[in-house]
């Protein structure tokens, strides 16, 4: 590759990382995406990434369905070449996009699992507060549900981010995009129950300001708020395969059942776009369904007519 085009993709990754503000996993998978499209129409002496057209693409897109790669990671990869295109198009390298025309494969939404409000409640109630860690682990867990924080979120929560007395906590979300998110009164007190343990903690360098610790005094990795999660469905009965998302999504459809708008719980999620967060009004159709049976007027007297003629 000519060296126009090394520096071309050296941008490229600056981009991604710095303007778009993508995480290093993040990143690297959109580059090994686009390595795709190169190592494929590597040897055509006439071909390289930046005179492609949209027939040249179609051969490509083709051989992904060929190779059984599922529809869910060709529209991931499609997804990562459209943005590539698009650089060249706001860098001005080119004057056309060749995957303007690209269709992703539809491909069934995956709604997340949910738990139910009792089933967060049992979860949370059934930690053993006996246990050196059952404190800490309480007040995570009282964290996740009240501000549907991101795994990454809660680990780097920090403690001088905390507003007791306004119940507000600033997050460093996606791209180190801060937001404020209001922290329930319930979240504020296992954390205030949970700080006498922290302070009898030696904390290492590096972690002072950090919130949620080990007993080694550094910061729990995301890995530990999996484990602590998954250990603690078993022991509260819970059959759902559920994550530390699992409490966000709970969070955002528990907000949304009880008449949330749908972009204050976007301010609240950190979500770029809208369309992100209106999932959430698919895991809750049953509940709007139900709601509208019950409580519509229509509805209502249809059940009162049918209730008066089985009296007949």
């Amino acid at each position: 590759m000519a060296q126009k085009e090394t520096d071309i993709l050296n941008k490229y990754t600056a981009y991604l990382r710095l303007e778009k503000g993508l995480s290093e996993n993040t990143t690297e998978a959109y580059l090994d995406d686009l390595n795709k499209l190169i190592r494929f129409i590597d040897g055509e002496s006439d071909m390289n990434i930046f005179n492609l057209t949209y027939q040249d693409l179609q051969p490509f897109i083709a051989q992904l369905s060929d190779l059984g790669i599922s529809a869910r990671s060709r529209a991931r990869i499609i997804s990562g070449i459209k943005s590539f295109y698009r650089f060249l198009l706001i860098e001005n390298y080119q004057d056309t996009d060749p995957t303007e025309l690209l269709e992703s494969p539809k491909i069934g939404q995956k709604l997340p699992e949910v738990l139910t409000e009792n089933e967060i409640n049992n979860l949370i109630h059934s930690i053993d507060l006996s246990k050196a860690e059952g404190q800490r682990n309480r007040a995570i867990l009282e964290v996740l549900y009240s501000c549907g924080l991101r795994v990454s979120e809660l680990t780097g929560l920090q403690y001088s981010n905390i507003y007791f007395d306004e119940q507000f906590i600033i997050v460093k979300g996606k791209g180190s995009k801060q937001r404020l998110v209001p922290i329930s009164g319930k979240a504020i007190r296992e954390i205030q129950n949970y700080l006498p343990d922290r302070h009898r903690i030696n904390v290492q360098k590096g972690f002072e300001d950090i919130l949620f610790l080990n007993r080694r005094g550094a910061g729990l990795t995301r890995v530990m708020i999996f484990h602590i999660i998954k250990e603690q469905a078993k022991i509260a009965g819970i059959r759902k395969n559920i994550s530390p998302h699992t409490m966000r999504h709970s969070f955002a459809t528990h907000l949304l059942e009880g008449g949330a708008n749908l972009r204050a719980i976007q301010m609240m999620l950190g979500h770029e776009s809208i369309t992100t967060t209106e999932i959430y009004t698919h895991i809750d159709r049953e509940f709007l369904r139900k709601e509208i049976i019950e409580h519509h007027p229509r509805n209502r007297n249809f059940d009162k007519e049918n209730h008066c003629k089985e009296s007949e």
